[in-house]
């Protein structure tokens, strides 16, 4: 029988896997984003794809601009679609029945504001064709009565 002396306790070393070392900038815009996004319904999930966590579930996207007048539930944000690789407003609750979209201008350089639109509440986007021209305010809703021109 052995003695003590010669027994040898063996540790395993244990690694663990997706930890990411803690800084109080990563903590604080984490909490940020889980305030932000989390609502009601949002749940966590982690994204092999992704290699983060993504926030499921939610009404609130990211990349939302304004509340949806439509639903008051989604938020309305720039989409591209995957078939057409066409742009579009449309809102981030579609898939719970909300059907608010609008098209949006395709050959232009764009970028969306958060500022709604005084008439629809439909979010502003300012664009331009070409280097030369200005940049142009106008309303990201095609039927909206702030974009029709009057006649002369």
């Amino acid at each position: 029988m052995p003695s003590k002396k010669s027994q040898t306790v063996q540790i395993k070393k244990i690694t663990v896997r997706h930890v990411v070392k803690s800084s109080k900038s990563k903590t604080n815009i984490f909490k940020k984003e889980i305030i932000q996004f989390l609502d009601s319904n949002g749940y966590l999930s982690w994204s092999r794809k992704e290699k983060k966590y993504m926030i499921l579930g939610t009404n609130s996207p990211k990349n939302g601009l304004v509340q949806c007048p439509t639903c008051k539930l989604g938020e309305l944000m720039v989409i591209r679609s995957p078939a057409t690789r066409k742009r579009f407003m449309g809102c981030s609750n579609f898939y719970g029945g909300c059907k608010a979209s609008s098209p949006l201008l395709q050959k232009a350089r764009l970028r969306a504001t958060k500022k709604p639109c005084d008439v629809c509440k439909w979010p502003i986007i300012i664009f331009r064709y070409s280097r030369n021209q200005s940049w142009t305010h106008q309303c990201s809703n095609f039927n909206c009565k702030s974009r029709i021109k009057p006649a002369k």
